[in-house]
Parts: C-alpha cells; structure tokens; sequence
C-alpha cells in the first residue's frame, strides 16, 4: 500500500505538471460546479418559496375548524413556546346607509387579533387606486378593513360607515393583499375585516351561527413539526371533531400543486446536469488512460506490480476528485449568486442561507463520477502488458468491466435518484438515460454496417468515401462516438422540450385569462337571460351548469353515516350536502380516467375519483341521494380527474343526462369579467339574488408563483445547457489524436487539405445527424413519460421534432469540430507521425 501511495503522489505531480489531468480536472470541476450552482439557487429558491407560500396560510400550521379552538391545542402550542394567534370568520350581509343607498353585499366577515398575521403581512391603502403598504398592524376598534370591490358595489369610499348587524364601523382601509385569503367559496367575496373587540356589538355570532375558526401557530421549525405530529394524532384519534390540520404540504391545494410541479421542474435540470457530468467525465477518463497506456507498460518492465499500479491510479484519483469537487463547490456557491443578482426581488424578501446538502451532494456526485464513469478504464492501465514497449499493437483500451462498470453505474443512478425526491421523476430520468445509452448503442452498430453496405465506392464522392471508411473502418468506435454524442444531444433536446412545450402546458394548467368570477344562486328563470347579459358584455367563454344541493343516503342499498368512516374528511362530506350537477357532454376540462361516460344516459353518474377513494367508491356502485326530499338512485359508471386549481367550474358528482326533471335547481357559471369599470356592480344590481364570487386574489398569487418559479427555471435551464454544450463539444474532441494520426497518412500518401476537410466535414455532419435523430426520438419518448407520471400534463411532441433534432446534432457537431479540431489539419505531418511511433 505505501508503495501506491508512493506511486501515486510522484504520477499525481508528474500528471498535474504535463497537463494530464487538466481536462479530467475541468470535466469534474465543470460538472460539480455546474450541479452546485444549481443546487445552492433551487436550494434557497425553495426555501424562499415555502417561506412565502406559509403565507399564504398566515402562519406555520393552522387549526381550522367550526368551534372555538380547544384549550388543548392553545395550551400546547404555548408550551412548545410557538407563536399563536386566532382569527375567525363567517358569510353575512352587508350594508350602505340609506342615506347612501341602502346597497347590501354578501361579505365574507374575518375577526382578528393582535399579531395577525403571523407570517406574511397585509397590504392596505387608503383609496382603491393606490397599490397598497404592507403593515403589521390590524383594524382599530370601531373601524374596519375592507376590499376595494365592496366599496364599488355598495357605492361608498373610505371614511364612510358599513352596517354590519347592529353595528356600523368606519371604512378605514383598503385591503389590497390579504396573505390567508383561502381558496373556499366565501373567501372569494368581498373581505370585511375588523377588530374582534367589535364583533358582540354586531350581534352577528349567535349560538346556531355558522364560524369558521382558525387558529395559527409559527416559530422554529422543530416546535412546529412537534405541534402538528401532536395535532394530527390527536385528531386522528377522534377526541375533536369538525376539526383538521392546515399545513404549507396541506393548507392551499392550488398552492401546493404549483410548488410541487416547481421542485419537479428544479430536481429534473440537476438531474440533467449530472447526467452530462457523467458523459464528460467518462469522455475525458479514457483519453487520459488512453495516453497513459505506453508509460504503464513501462512501469510494467521496472517489475511494478498490477496491484500496486491499480492503487497509485485509484489514490491519484481520489485525490484529484478532492480537489476538483472541493474547487467545484466553491465556485458553483459563486455562481449561485448570479442567478441570486439577476433575480433580485423575484421574492418578497432575501432569499433564506443555504443548507448543507448542496455542498455534500456536490462532493459526492464528483467522487462518484469519477470512481463510476473515470476510474473503470483507468484500472485497465494496471493490466497493460510488458511487450507493448516493444508492440504497440497490444494493450489497448477495452470497454470496461461489467462488473466494476455496473456497480459504479449502479451507485451514482442510486445517488439521483435520491437526490431527485420523487422516485417516478428519478426513475425515468436517470431510467431513461441508461435505456438511451443501451439503444443508441444497438443502433449506431447497425447503422454503421448499413452505412459499410449502401455507399457505393466506384461512383461515390471521393470524400464521401473516405469519410465513410473512417466511420466504419472502426465500428466500436464509431458507435461509443455517436453513443456520447446522442447522450449530449438528448439532454439539450429534453432541456429545449422542458422549456418550451411542458412549460407552455405548466401555464396553460392555470392560464392567466382562467376565470376570475364565479356566481351561484341563479335561478331558473334567470338562466337564459343571465348568459345573454354575458355575452351582451363581452363575454365569449364561460361555465355554465346546473347546481343541485343533494346528501349522500345510501351506497349500494346501504345507508351510510359520518360514523362508518374513520377518515375525519369522509366524515365531513358523508355529513353534508354535495354539490350535484348534470351534464350531457363531459366537462372539457375533467379528463375521465376510469370507465365511460355515456352522454344522455339516465341513472347513471360520473364521479371525482379524489371522492371516490375517499368514500371508498368504484364503478358499478349505486348512489341514492337526497334532492330536496326526493330520493334519486345512479349508477357510477365512471371516474373523472378534477383540477380543482384550474378556476373552472367543477363537480364531485355529475348525471351525464342534459336534464334531471322534478329537482330543486339553481345555476352557477365560472367567467372572466370584461375589463368594464362596474361590470360587477351593474350585475348584483341586476340579479340582486345571485353571489358574485371575485377570484382575482387568489388567480394572482398562484401567477406570480408561478411567475417566479419559471424565470428560475428558465436561469437554471440556461445555465444546464450551457453545461450540456460543453459536453457535446468534449464528445466531439475527444478523438482529436486518433484524427490527426489518419489525417496525417492520409497526407502523407498525397491527399489534398481539401479533400480531408470535406472529409472531416461529412464524417462529423453525418454522426451528428445520426445523433440528433436518436436522442431526438428518445428525448421526446422521456418528455412524455415525465409529463404524463411526474408532471401530470397531457403533452404529446411534434413531429418535426426528430427532424430538426437531426439537423440541430450536425450544425451542433460542425460547430464543436471546427473549433476543437481545427487545428488537425493544420499540424505538420513529420512531428505527427514521429510522435505516433515513439
């Protein structure tokens, strides 16, 4: 062993002073800096995005439920040392003076206290045309906060007193942002918020009134896990009811979706990343055992052993893997800042400090790629034979030990995958790369011996000819060459792909011109001449249905209760009434996704698959539900897919018939309100039975969320391909000695620099497009298995995509070979061939 270490430090000096590890030292120093940058950013990125989506729920978890907090819950909470506040709210009625009108609203009504809210801040203003401050103070008493939709509808302005129950406060501010909006119904209508010190004065909490109470809590992390762990149990165990547990994984759905699919989308480039390190590692790890074949030989002949040359080489490496990843660390941490500069107040504060996992997870990708990918063909340097000082024919490289191969292989796809934090996106990314290396093998074998048998050397091109011997003249290494290529190739591709077409589908899951307004309580007779008002507006698209108010009774003949559930969600919906609907035709934004949906078909219904696991539903089951007295029986004969974030009109429970006769009905639509200054206003004034619903609020947070986490990706895509780049160049270039070898006999038999140009030119345009067409048809192939199992969009390729794939791998390949190989053509055939024979 002291003879490899002794070894290995005269090679390391000897190798690090001739230059021999420069490319492998800037291949590992690239890739871990490459995969640092992008962890130390989408590191603090989701730290800064879960900070500010907690929020969107006012503190670190919440209580939410229909009675007054339990003193347990407070007196916990308290001994865990966290921050608490409570706030409450309920629909109710308000009113101008009439004096001023006497206009009435259906108001959502929140009760706070001092510390509201705990995480985020409110943003008021004192009129309706001002953006608004943010402060952390709340309503005086006698005064209240309201939306400045409300002072448009009942015609007020700040200053003037709102009527709520017995009681009339002064207007004192405009809510512009309200952090813990929600996303229920009654969230959506016009806020009023005031002191609770002034809700007994209104009258408006009786003892039958419906409440809705939410008590919140923040502080360390660990306190917070602790108090939820405890919640949870304690309310899986029965001992509250009406009563669940709001956290930033469960408090906003819509919210949650999108940062779910953002962790996806920043997991996915530094799996990207890894990958390319792993094709420039190796690419560079060979050429350096290549070099080193003659001198190993040598050491061979001084009678050093196979084992103690195999451990001089792994101890140089570990070295070098040291210093390259610890190099690569720190300049990925500065690079990060870049992304941090550029963007600048993309966040509502400064971004949080990392954690320590980027710095480790940098360290251990360099290592292992340079113990799985660069050291496999080092250690055949340690089975190099005596006789080639003498017969350089024998020795040369082989493809590596499957065994040393698959476990290195095996350790670094173990490593993303762990990395990725979801085990479908891990699976088919790093799935699909290994698969792609395996088909991209078979097929460039079998399209060079196509190659060897279609180009006809009596009347082809003399160029063409000679370019196609140089590719076939050497099949393996023809195939490895396109192999790593179409590697290089399929990771820009998919990374082109993710950016432009499944990040037009992540926009289109919530557009912006998604409606912004609901309204229910329709009735009728109203129907017909309520969608005319629409359209006479403006108004082209918008939802329009039927909404029924029906209590589940019986499944399969079985009566049911909130009791034969123990899921506390079940119970909930068991207990109250559904929101039932019908329709002839499937909702064009529900996908079904078990049995059929038979337009017109009578008892029979189609049901949210969500609902169906949890009330433990499946086709065939016969539902009974009570409609306003009447007892109705259907049949499941279908499961639908409800985006309950797209803003669309939806249902748990729809009859697939166009009409059910002898049921109490109101209508509901879902809209985008023309841009008309008192459209809304002039429509409760009209239809003054109906709820308008503004969703604006809450459609603009999930767009500047989603606003954020593009650019950050678009940055993080950025900066991958231009790792992705290197790569293709490094595949390109690694065969410079091998060709400036060929070349030089080939000149030195009296071949024109012309000729060997062209040669050149049809050798590298014809691996390239080789290359881009596979890893085009497999990147599309990965595109859609990642959109369809890990970011849930129904997204299909073009397909133009081989084609310009095709065309992009030869410009690409031209590209890279005439500024890695210029120079080839250019070195003088004597001092090539000499040093060929020494």
């Amino acid at each position: 062993m002291n003879a490899s270490l002794r070894l290995g430090w005269r090679t390391l000096w000897r190798d690090l002073r001739a230059g021999e590890l420069r490319l492998l030292i800037v291949a590992v120093l690239l890739a871990v800096a490459a995969l640092t940058a992008v962890g130390f950013f989408a590191d603090r990125l989701k730290g800064g995005l879960q900070r500010d989506a907690r929020q969107l729920l006012g503190g670190d978890a919440v209580l939410a439920s229909d009675n007054p907090t339990p003193a347990a819950f407070i007196d916990r909470a308290r001994a865990l040392g966290l921050q608490t506040t409570t706030n409450y709210g309920f629909p109710t009625m308000a009113r101008a003076s009439d004096a001023q009108g006497g206009a009435t609203k259906l108001v959502a009504l929140k009760a706070v206290t001092a510390g509201y809210p705990l995480r985020g801040s409110l943003l008021v203003s004192g009129d309706t045309t001002s953006p608004g401050q943010s402060t952390r103070d709340i309503p005086a008493p006698g005064d209240t906060w309201v939306d400045g939709s409300l002072l448009e509808a009942l015609g007020l302005q700040v200053g003037d007193t709102l009527l709520l129950g017995d009681a009339g406060l002064r207007i004192a501010r405009v809510i512009t942002l309200e952090p813990d909006r929600g996303a229920g119904f009654m969230s959506f209508a016009p806020r009023v918020m005031l002191n609770q010190v002034d809700v007994p004065r209104t009258g408006l909490v009786q003892p039958a009134s419906r409440v809705s109470y939410r008590f919140a809590v923040a502080g360390e992390p660990a306190a917070v896990k602790r108090f939820s762990d405890w919640a949870d149990s304690t309310l899986k165990r029965g001992e509250v009811r009406g009563a669940r547990l709001e956290s930033f994984e469960s408090g906003r759905p819509e919210m949650r979706q999108t940062l779910d699919r953002a962790e996806k989308f920043l997991n996915l480039v530094a799996l990207l990343a890894a990958l390319l390190s792993a094709v420039a590692v190796a690419l560079a790890a060979r050429g350096f055992a290549a070099r080193h074949l003659d001198d190993c030989a040598m050491l061979r002949v001084l009678g050093q052993s196979q084992r103690t040359i195999a451990g001089a080489y792994a101890f140089e490496f570990a070295v070098v893997g040291v210093i390259a990843s610890v190099l690569g660390v720190a300049i990925g941490f500065g690079v990060h800042y870049a992304f941090v500069m550029l963007l600048a107040g993309l966040v509502e504060n400064s971004l949080p400090a990392p954690t320590f996992w980027p710095v480790a997870f940098g360290l251990g990708v360099g290592l292992t790629l340079l113990f799985a990918f660069g050291l496999p063909p080092v250690l055949q340097l340690s089975r190099v034979p005596p006789l080639r000082v003498i017969r350089r024919d024998v020795g040369n490289l082989k493809p590596a030990s499957i065994a040393v191969l698959a476990l290195g292989v095996a350790g670094f796809a173990a490593l993303l995958v762990a990395a990725s934090s979801d085990l479908k996106l891990g699976l088919i990314a790093v799935g699909g790369f290994a698969g792609a290396v395996a088909v991209f093998a078979l097929l460039s074998w079998l399209a060079v011996l196509v190659l060897r048998r279609s180009v006809n050397e009596t009347t082809a091109p003399r160029w063409l000819v000679l370019a196609t011997r140089q590719i076939s003249a050497r099949p393996a290494y023809a195939v490895v060459q396109v192999s790593a290529l179409a590697v290089g190739l399929l990771a820009l591709i998919l990374l082109v792909l993710l950016r432009t077409d499944l990040v037009s589908s992540w926009r289109k899951a919530t557009p912006p011109d998604a409606p912004n307004r609901f309204v229910i309580n329709v009735m009728p007779e109203q129907s017909d001449v309520f969608q005319k008002t629409l359209r006479d507006a403006g108004v082209r698209k918008f939802d329009w249905y039927p909404m029924i108010r029906g209590r589940l009774v019986s499944v399969n003949g079985r009566p049911v209760s909130p009791d034969d559930y123990a899921d506390d969600r079940a119970k909930r919906l068991v207990d109250r009434e559904f929101n039932l609907s019908n329709s002839a035709e499937a909702p064009p934004h529900n996908m079904v996704t078990a049995g059929t949906w038979t337009p017109g078909a009578a008892g029979e219904v189609s049901v949210e698959e969500g609902l169906a696991e949890t009330l433990g539903l499946k086709l065939g089951d016969t539902l009974r539900f009570d409609i306003g007295g009447l007892q109705n029986d259907a049949r499941i004969t279908s499961l639908r897919k409800v985006d309950w974030g797209s803003m669309h009109a939806n249902f748990f429970v729809m009859y697939t018939v166009p009409e059910l006769t002898d049921v109490p009905v109101t209508y509901m639509g879902a809209f985008r309100a023309p841009d008309v200054k008192g459209f809304d206003n002039a429509l409760v004034r009209t239809y003054p039975n109906i709820t308008n619903v503004d969703m604006s609020a809450t459609i603009g947070q999930v767009q500047r969320v989603l606003d954020q986490v593009i650019r950050a990706v678009e940055f993080l895509f950025g900066f991958t391909l231009a790792a992705g780049l290197v790569v293709l160049f490094a595949s390109v270039t690694a065969t410079r000695e091998e060709r400036a070898r060929e070349f030089a006999v080939m000149r030195a038999v009296g071949a024109r620099g012309s000729l060997l140009r062209q040669v050149q030119r049809a050798e590298l345009a014809g691996v390239g497009l080789m290359a881009g067409f596979l890893a085009s048809i497999v990147a599309s192939v990965i595109g859609w298995a990642l959109a369809r199992y890990v970011f849930d969009f129904t997204w299909t390729a073009s397909p133009l995509v081989p084609i310009a794939g095709a065309l992009s791998g030869a410009v690409l390949a031209l590209a890279a070979g005439w500024w890695g190989l210029r120079e080839v053509l250019r070195r003088p055939v004597v001092a090539t061939l000499r040093q060929a024979a020494e």
